[in-house]
């Protein structure tokens, strides 16, 4: 398909000019049944193969939040410039597999391919459609136009049918609702034909809240390995879409070390904890029963060290390198050989998450915890759509994993003897960001006013003096993060008004230049720069592993605060 994107992109000039010659109206009327209906601002529209933003406009100025994807640069910068003024995210992404729209957690409520499919190739339609499938709302609308007629340029067309449309929503539980006959071309073209084909989702289908809610509820369990991966799961759904990797086999794939760190971080907390006369809280029915993943060799050499230290972008040096790596190589094990193995769905030959280990791997006497590291013990794969639920549904789900958690402990011997406040079940199952932390930054901004620079409000260039206030970008009660790239100097009033609110598209594009002179003046040092790019590919869509461009985190930064915005209906300032 890259000719085919090539091509559009050096002719985006000319067909910018042809497409322009005929309405929405005139292109779409076929489907008018379906269209959204008038200033539905609660309407979420995505646009694949978007072009020139002629469809993107129609529907933003019927009130839509539009996210346009179009993978040709020349064709995305003439429709930037033409909605410029309108609700719609324009994203660089491509079928069959829609990375960087997978990475903002949204579904929508209609989704419309114009002249698209023909482009895709038959061996890539199944797993186009079925990432489509997933992306719908609840009654959510598909619509797709086909293209019936080759091209004599160096665009690429491949045979299309309204049967093999038919055959992938059978597959995906989507009901057709529309099929048109064969139509002539809008522009005149005899060679051409068009049908148009909608799709429904009738609800979320997938069972996968049913699953969750069996492991959680329902699943036996003789400690609490299960809860722990599920929420580790959660955890990482939530807070770091960069992590994902897509396959094309239906799954997903995260780094396995990511998943043996957050395990740690949320155990550590609880065994660790000095209770009176003992240390930590039993985390299994069987008393004289030790926990697998606490090693001599791992776990016990680094008691010194709190939950906080494990965080995306650390550095461990020598012998406490060793005894981390060491660390999550027995937290691999123990979910290797205990919730992946006994979770499942019907039996044991259909697990629901499946782990990979990497065969050959040496340990190193310095490491950083950044995105190639943890990716190198191997990966973790689970499925698309039950990761997608995990995305959707964290902020509901994690609290029923909390709360079953701490029965669990509760009833365990050890537990009830020590009369454990209900309070510290609560503060030892806390992550890391649990409560607004800003000293790093503070600390930065303190010492660059002390060596003279003078420092500024990132939203209106105002000098800052010492009542500054250090502001949440995303909003700390949605999202909670506080990674180096999401906080920013700002005056009281302006955090004080802008409260939970994102940044408008308007707002953040003024204060792009004030935000990387910013990260520019903060973050020079090697040890800084790697901690911020290191939080960055993992918390924010669509950033390389190697990323250590400052732009492609602002631009990253500026999906995200849409798809917060637009999943958890935040208010803009």
């Amino acid at each position: 398909m890259n000719r085919t994107i090539q091509h559009y992109h050096t002719h985006a000039q000319k067909l910018d000019a042809q497409y322009q010659q005929v309405t929405f109206e005139q292109v779409h009327d076929s489907w008018r049944a379906y269209w959204p209906e008038g200033n539905d601002r609660t309407c979420k529209v995505m646009d694949v193969g978007a072009g020139n933003g002629s469809d993107a406009t129609w529907f933003a100025k019927r009130g839509c939040d539009v996210y346009a994807v179009e993978p040709a640069d020349a064709f995305r910068a003439i429709g930037e410039a033409r909605t410029q003024s309108l609700p719609v995210t324009w994203l660089s992404d491509t079928l069959p597999e829609l990375k960087v729209v997978n990475q903002l957690s949204l579904r929508f409520d209609c989704i419309l391919l114009s002249a698209v499919w023909m482009h895709i190739a038959p061996s890539e339609r199944a797993r186009a459609f079925r990432k489509l499938a997933n992306l719908l709302a609840p009654n959510g609308r598909l619509v797709i136009t086909l293209r019936h007629g080759s091209f004599d340029d160096a665009r690429t067309a491949h045979a299309v049918s309204v049967e093999e449309i038919e055959q992938f929503a059978k597959d995906h539980a989507l009901q057709v609702r529309l099929k048109t006959d064969v139509q002539a071309d809008s522009l005149g073209r005899n060679s051409v034909k068009w049908q148009t084909v909608v799709l429904t989702l009738p609800d979320d289908g997938s069972g996968d809240l049913l699953t969750v809610r069996h492991v959680i509820v329902n699943d036996n369990k003789s400690s609490t390995y299960k809860l722990a991966l599920l929420r580790t799961l959660l955890r990482i759904a939530d807070a770091h879409p960069g992590a994902m990797s897509d396959r094309s086999d239906g799954r997903v794939a995260i780094p396995l070390g990511l998943v043996a760190l957050y395990w740690i971080r949320q155990y550590k907390r609880l065994i660790d904890i000095e209770l009176g006369d003992s240390v930590g809280i039993q985390q299994n029915s069987n008393t004289s029963k030790g926990l697998g993943f606490v090693k001599e060799g791992g776990w016990n050499k680094l008691k010194h060290l709190t939950a906080d230290d494990f965080s995306i972008g650390a550095m461990f040096l020598g012998e406490e390198a060793l005894a981390v790596q060491n660390a999550l190589k027995d937290a691999i094990k123990t979910i290797q050989e205990g919730p992946v193995t006994f979770t499942y769905r019907g039996d044991k030959s259909n697990p629901l998450f499946v782990l990979q280990r990497s065969p050959k791997r040496n340990s190193a006497s310095s490491i950083i915890l950044d995105s190639e590291f943890l990716q190198s013990f191997g990966v973790f794969t689970l499925e698309e759509s039950l990761w997608d639920c995990l995305r959707l549904y964290a902020s509901w789900i994690e609290p029923l994993v909390v709360n079953q958690w701490i029965a669990e402990m509760r009833r365990y011997e050890l537990n009830q003897q020590r009369a454990i406040s209900l309070q510290t079940y609560h503060d030892c199952l806390a992550w890391i960001d649990a409560k607004h932390d800003t000293r790093n930054v503070r600390k930065r901004i303190d010492a660059l006013r002390e060596n003279q620079h003078p420092i500024v409000s990132v939203w209106s260039n105002t000098k800052l003096n010492d009542k500054y206030h250090v502001d949440h970008c995303l909003p700390f009660a949605y999202w909670p993060n506080n990674d180096m790239w999401n906080l920013f100097p700002s005056t009281k009033d302006e955090n004080l008004t802008k409260l939970n609110r994102v940044p408008s598209k308007q707002r953040l594009e003024s204060a792009k230049t004030r935000i990387l002179d910013f990260w520019q003046l903060a973050w020079q040092s090697d040890h800084d720069q790697t901690r911020f790019f290191s939080e960055a590919v993992l918390s924010l869509p669509n950033i390389s592993t190697n990323e250590r461009d400052f732009d492609a985190v602002f631009y990253a930064m500026q999906l995200q605060v849409a798809g917060v915005k637009s999943r958890l209906l935040v208010g803009e300032w």
